[in-house]
């Protein structure tokens, strides 16, 4: 029996805010970031996806942009544990995900993206759901889009 799973993105603000003070403390403290370390940039936020079941297969992405922007994002490997250790660029997976709205599109306008890199992209993700129960994700928020304008979410058929 298969049936569709659509998970949303949700806003990790907890861990952003961890994020973002530790680049307040590196410059507060005239330091460098580790050699090889990922800091938040201010466009960006960390969001989580929780999966409750583990054996699933993509479907498609469901990105919403309320107005023109563009959307990437970018997971991270099972690798990083945020409680532990901070982020590592090695630890960014790829392809990311490219999501955009052009300027002047309707607002019933399909938001775009590239197409094979954000199939791959659900699929690898997919995979990652087999391990994992919780996946982060940075969303960087560019061309005037932010997290009030966006809502992302990925469907998954679930095998069980």
């Amino acid at each position: 029996m298969s049936g569709e799973l659509e998970l949303p993105f949700r806003l990790d603000s907890q861990l952003t805010e961890v994020m973002r003070l530790r680049v307040q403390s590196l410059q507060q403290r005239g330091q460098k970031r580790q050699d090889g370390e990922r800091l938040l940039r201010a466009n960006e936020a960390v969001y989580r996806l929780d999966f409750s079941e583990q054996s699933l297969r993509f479907s498609h992405w469901t990105p919403r942009l309320a107005e023109a922007g563009r959307l990437t994002v970018t997971a991270t490997s099972q690798l990083w544990t945020p409680d532990l250790t901070n982020l590592m660029t090695r630890q960014l997976l790829e392809p990311a995900g490219v999501f955009w709205r052009a300027p002047g599109a309707s607002a019933d306008a399909a938001v775009q993206c590239y197409d094979a890199d954000a199939h791959e992209f659900g699929e690898r993700i997919a995979e990652l759901a087999k391990v994992r129960k919780v996946m982060y994700f940075l969303f960087e928020f560019q061309q005037g889009c932010g997290p009030q304008t966006v809502d992302c979410s990925i469907t998954f058929v679930a095998d069980s």
